[in-house]
Formats: C-alpha cells, sequence, structure tokens
C-alpha cells in the first residue's frame, strides 16, 4: 500500500501563486508516476498533471500548461505543483495519485493511490 497525504491549498487571490505538495509513504518503491487531479463543485475530476517517477517527464492538460509546474523528490518521496497566474477557475479539491504500473502510459488516467485532497480557492 501507498499512503499519499497533500498539503499547501488554501486561499489565494487571482494572479496569485501556490504550490501543493503531496508525500508518498508506505510501499513506495516501483512507484512508476504520480499526478495530479482536481474536482470543481458540480464537475467530474479531471487530470492536471503527470511526471514520470524515475525519468521526470511530464504532461500537463491544456487549461494548465505554461501556469502549473509538476516535479519530483525521489529522495523525500514527495511530488509538488507549482501553480502560478491562478484564475477563479481553478478553484478546486485537488488530488495527487501514484500509480505502480509500469504498462500504462504517461498519461493515462488510470492511477493505483489517491490522497484525500487539498482545497484550493481562488478568488477574483
Amino acid at each position: 500500500q501507498v499512503q499519499l497525504v497533500e498539503s499547501g491549498g488554501g486561499l489565494v487571490q487571482a494572479g496569485g501563486s501556490m504550490r501543493l505538495s503531496c508525500a508518498a509513504s508506505g510501499r513506495t518503491f516501483g512507484v512508476y508516476r504520480m499526478g495530479w487531479f482536481r474536482q470543481a463543485p458540480g464537475k467530474e475530476r479531471e487530470f492536471v498533471a503527470t511526471i514520470n517517477w524515475r525519468g521526470g517527464s511530464t504532461a500537463y492538460a491544456d487549461s494548465v500548461k505554461g501556469r502549473f509546474t509538476i516535479s519530483r523528490d525521489n529522495a523525500r518521496a514527495t511530488v509538488y505543483l507549482q501553480m502560478n497566474s491562478l484564475k477563479p477557475e481553478d478553484t478546486a479539491v485537488y488530488y495527487c495519485a501514484a500509480d505502480k504500473s509500469a504498462s500504462r502510459s504517461l498519461l493515462s488516467l488510470g492511477y493505483d493511490y489517491w490522497g484525500q485532497g487539498t482545497q484550493v480557492t481562488v478568488s477574483s
């Protein structure tokens, strides 16, 4: 089992920045990818960004490209999401996810473990 704990959410004004963290613990050996998803009220959960744990390849949703950056610290088993130029439409609960299946592609939406989420609210 892998446990994921997100932190760093809160309230920020539009145009501001925020950094989310996701600390992984437990059987983290063999984690292949980690990703961030978000779910706004009344909407389905959507992909935000993903990173290959070993090679560091990344991918982003079009809505956040150029504004968000995903990164990882292998030694700390932590993945980060740096969010800049935030917009009110970025308001959502942000979830961290981990994938141990090397057979899934970088853009696959299948993940094995999920965190509890952290609320991000962007005021206009």
